[in-house]
Parts: C-alpha cells; sequence; structure tokens
C-alpha cells in the first residue's frame, strides 16, 4: 500500500505534540495540510541528508574507536557484547539528534539509502529526491570517513578506519542474508512506528533501541552496517572495495523485504490496526515544510528558484 489519497482520509483529527490540528479532509473542513509528493529540485533537503550523516556517522565512528581500538582502555574493560550495544546505542542517539533537529524535521533524517528505498517503495519519496538524498548520504559519509581517518590517526588505523568487515569464513552470500535481515528488522520498525499519529513521534526513541540490539546482534558477523553509505565511505577511504557489493545488496533486499513484509501484514489486518505509513519522516513537525507525501499535517514544499517543476 501507499500513502492513502489526501481526499479520502479519515477526517478524524491528527494529534500532533498534543496540539489538536484541523481534520485531514471532510466536508466543511478548513483545506488539508496534508501534502503529497513535491516536484522539482530540493538541494535543501539533500544538504541535509548530507549534514545529518556526516555527524551521525563521524561522531558515531569515534564511539567504535573509543570502544573498539586497541588503544583504548574500554576494550578491555567491558565485554564484548556490552560495548557493541553501547555503540549501537550511539549510533541510534545520534540519528535521533539529527532527527528531532532542524535539519532532520526538514529532510525526514532518513541517513541511509535502504530507508529513503523503503520510502520511495511506500510512495512516500519522488526518484529524483531519492538520487539526491542518496548522493547527499554518499557524500556525507565519506566526509564523515575522511575526517574520522584524519582525526583519530592510529586509533583509526587500529579499527580499519570504521570498516564493516565479515567475520572470518562468511561467504559474500552469507554477508547479503545477514545485513537483509538487520536492515528489514530496522525499517519495519520504522514504518510500524510511522504508521500512527500516537506512535509516530516516538519513532527516534524506537529506533535508538532497535540500533542497540541489532547491531549486538549482527556485528560479530558483519559489523551490522545495514546502511550502504556506512560501509562506502570507510571503504573508499581505506581502498578496499572487497565486500562492498554484499552491503550494498544486503540493506536494499533488506528495505524491499520490509515493504513487501509491511504490505502483507496491512492485507492481513494484522493487530487490527491501519497499515499505512503517515509520513516519510523520523519525526514529523508540522511546521516543517515536507518533499514527501504526508497524511500528517506540514507545510507545502516549494522548488528552488530557477529549477524545473517537473
Amino acid at each position: 500500500m501507499t500513502v492513502p489519497d489526501t481526499q479520502t482520509s479519515a477526517a478524524a483529527a491528527v494529534d500532533t505534540g498534543g496540539r489538536r490540528r484541523a481534520p485531514l479532509s471532510g466536508p466543511g473542513d478548513r483545506p488539508s495540510t496534508a501534502q503529497p509528493k513535491a516536484a522539482g529540485w530540493h538541494p535543501v533537503e539533500w544538504a541535509c541528508e548530507f549534514g545529518g550523516t556526516a555527524f551521525q556517522l563521524f561522531v558515531g565512528f569515534g564511539a567504535v574507536a573509543a570502544f573498539e581500538s586497541s588503544h583504548s582502555p574500554l576494550r578491555a574493560d567491558l565485554p564484548a557484547g556490552v560495548r557493541l550495544a553501547v555503540i549501537g546505542a550511539i549510533f541510534g542517539l545520534l540519528g535521533a539528534a539529527v532527527a528531532v533537529s532542524p535539519a532532520g524535521k526538514r529532510s525526514g533524517a532518513h541517513l541511509n539509502p535502504a530507508v529513503t528505498l523503503a520510502f520511495a517503495l511506500r510512495g512516500h519519496t519522488g526518484w529524483r529526491d531519492v538520487a539526491g538524498f542518496v548522493a547527499g548520504q554518499v557524500c556525507g559519509a565519506l566526509l564523515a570517513a575522511a575526517a574520522f581517518s584524519a582525526a583519530w590517526r592510529s586509533w583509526a588505523s587500529s579499527v580499519h578506519t570504521a570498516r564493516t568487515i565479515p567475520e572470518a569464513g562468511l561467504p559474500g552470500w552469507g554477508v547479503v542474508a545477514v545485513e537483509a535481515g538487520l536492515a528489514a528488522g530496522l525499517i519495519l520498525t520504522i514504518l510500524t512506528m510511522l504508521s500512527s499519529s500516537t506512535t509516530a513521534r516516538w519513532t527516534p526513541l524506537v529506533v535508538t533501541g532497535a540500533l542497540a540490539g541489532l547491531i549486538w546482534a549482527g556485528a560479530p558477523e558483519t559489523g551490522a552496517s545495514m546502511n550502504p553509505a556506512r560501509t562506502f565511505g570507510p571503504d573508499l577511504v581505506a581502498g578496499n572495495f572487497a565486500f562492498f557489493w554484499a552491503y550494498l545488496a544486503g540493506p536494499l533486499t533488506g528495505a524491499t523485504v520490509a515493504v513487501v513484509a509491511f504490505r502483507l501484514l496491512g492485507a492481513v489486518g494484522a493487530l487490527g490496526r491501519d497499515w499505512h505509513t503517515l509520513t516519510a519522516k523520523l519525526f514529523h513537525d508540522p511546521d516543517y515544510p515536507s518533499i514527501h507525501a504526508t497524511a500528517l499535517p506540514a507545510q507545502a514544499a516549494t522548488p528552488s528558484p530557477g529549477r524545473p517543476s517537473g
């Protein structure tokens, strides 16, 4: 299923952040504030993805070095499982910080090509914006990896510049399978949280917990990337792409599986709830414009001056 047509959406008011908003549609109501996918070019949102991805990964790579480097006392003082869970929580908290920031409220804080693909398959994000988002995410990851390598020097080298490397003996197809499962779990969590106006506001917090658990579970096998951009940046800095194809195929496959699973849950009416995603933002604020199709109140997006609108 894709985003419900705003002309046939329920007339019930949407509660956002404790404020009662006007109904999405219906006779006698004031005009709907739901938005379709925006046409045109949106470099501001693309730049927000670039900056948000660079911030999350640079600080996150620092956490990897702080907990996993042979130079760090934390490596000897904490059990491996605890270190991995903490690293996962840090990546989640960093993503949450981006999501609730002005940049994240503007773009949606996808920070991951697999997440953007899932929202495109759900009908929220236009393919032109998919290309812009992915370009921003990849460039942000590259900047983060280069800055991490330069700032942490020997500490960065001791953790292979934060590359995601498979467990010894794990074949490429095994990496694809593990990464697909992890990404599917992450993205299905996101889609489920965003299918209700009540739970949508808690998405950053729940995703933080999900990342902690997924990285704890998957890092020993693959490094638990779940994000092609996150793998590409360190691989390019290190000049080693031996398994990049698997870290690309796995998360993108996982995103597709998550979307199909979400659609099936809706088809069977699982848990007696509505399985329509309402927004493509991990933290939806009605005071910000949305270039993504949204059934929640949002400001209208406008294309950049001088750019084609189609």
